[in-house]
């Protein structure tokens, strides 16, 4: 059993999910203690439990130490297996960071999955939905993942109520990338978004981004309006993401979310201030990017390298934390807080 101290790097959740994923994916067991414990709130939370209850369920894994605040556990994988899943947090939870924890998995299961994924789907300190459809998912493609994500209903804190459904084909092996340059801008892209509010919310957030990117030298600008107000959404919020794409296969983006007291206009604006600055670093892909692809690099047969806006604490933990666990052999060059370039020796085989 490797034994793995949850406070190394950022200390968060990450580690958590990054562990046992690889855990799930290499059939070694693990156990952690210090789950969490440079957080406010440390311990296993709602979000977490689902998350590791999930990958208990589709790795047939043995654990223990499952609680609300638990600050260890270990986790004994058996096979993993595709099929019919489903999985409600029962709060506002991001339904995002517990699919970030199945997807590698189910993508080298013994057969196609079906998922249902019920809780948040835009919440704050975590990927929106419409950053892994339109940000994450292009790039997992070129690695030769492709899967569907289907968006059925939106959920916002504090309610939560989000609806994912997604569909899994397994495939046999994932080939390296190599997108260490920007190259040229292509176009800017986003969807603005509102639910149980008036539609226009959504359309002064997507007229003061498109404004904030003109002023900015960035006048071909399309955002996709979405206040659907057939959906029956139980929960009522805000939000917008801008992403752009470069000549490289380059993804980078900027988002924003409402909150009661917050004008539509300061939404979109903070949104196109962060896709501004992502850009302004002259990397293929944004900060975000760059911790959540560590895991699929190891994955990867072959040399890959991707260029990142900026090397955050969560990117080095997750090369740490992949390292420890798959022996695959990763460089980072650059500082934390700059822009970076990561460099793996992938191809770990999934047993």
């Amino acid at each position: 059993m490797i034994k793995i101290d949850g406070s190394i790097g950022e200390g968060g959740g990450q580690v958590l999910r990054v562990c046992l994923a690889l855990s799930a994916l290499t059939g070694e067991s693990v156990a952690i203690k210090n789950v969490r414990v440079n957080r406010a709130n440390p311990g296993l939370q709602t979000q977490h439990l689902t998350a590791v209850r999930a990958l208990a369920e589709v790795a047939n894994a043995k654990v223990s130490g499952l609680g609300l605040g638990s600050s260890e556990i270990t986790f004994v994988p058996g096979r993993r297996r595709g099929g019919i899943y489903s999985f409600d947090a029962k709060t506002a939870a991001s339904t995002t960071l517990i699919l970030q924890a199945l997807l590698p998995v189910l993508a080298f299961a013994d057969q196609p999955s079906s998922v249902t994924l019920i809780g948040g789907t835009n919440n704050p300190l975590a990927p929106q939905v419409d950053y892994v459809i339109n940000v994450l998912n292009p790039v997992l493609a070129s690695l030769g993942f492709f899967y569907q994500l289907r968006l059925s209903k939106r959920g916002f804190y504090p309610r939560g109520g989000g609806l994912l459904k997604v569909a899994i084909t397994p495939v046999e092996r994932l080939t390296a990338i190599n997108v260490a340059t920007m190259g040229s801008l292509r176009d800017i892209r986003g969807i603005s978004h509102s639910r149980n509010l008036p539609a226009h919310v959504a359309e002064r957030q997507a007229e003061a981004a498109t404004q904030r990117c003109t002023s900015a030298g960035y006048p071909n600008v399309s955002i996709e309006r979405d206040s659907d107000q057939r959906e029956q959404s139980p929960s009522t919020g805000s939000g917008i993401l801008l992403w752009a794409e470069t000549s490289t296969g380059g993804r980078l983006a900027g988002d924003a979310l409402g909150a009661r007291g917050k004008p539509a206009e300061l939404v979109g604006r903070e949104g196109a201030a962060r896709l501004l600055m992502q850009l302004s670093k002259g990397a293929p892909f944004d900060v975000h990017l760059g911790d959540q692809l560590v895991i699929w690099l190891a994955l990867a047969e072959g040399r890959s390298r991707i260029g990142t806006s900026e090397l955050t604490l969560h990117t080095v933990t997750a090369v740490e934390v992949t390292e420890m666990l798959t022996g695959c052999q990763f460089k980072v060059s650059g500082e934390i807080g700059s822009p970076g370039v990561i460099d793996c020796n992938g191809g770990i085989t999934p047993r």
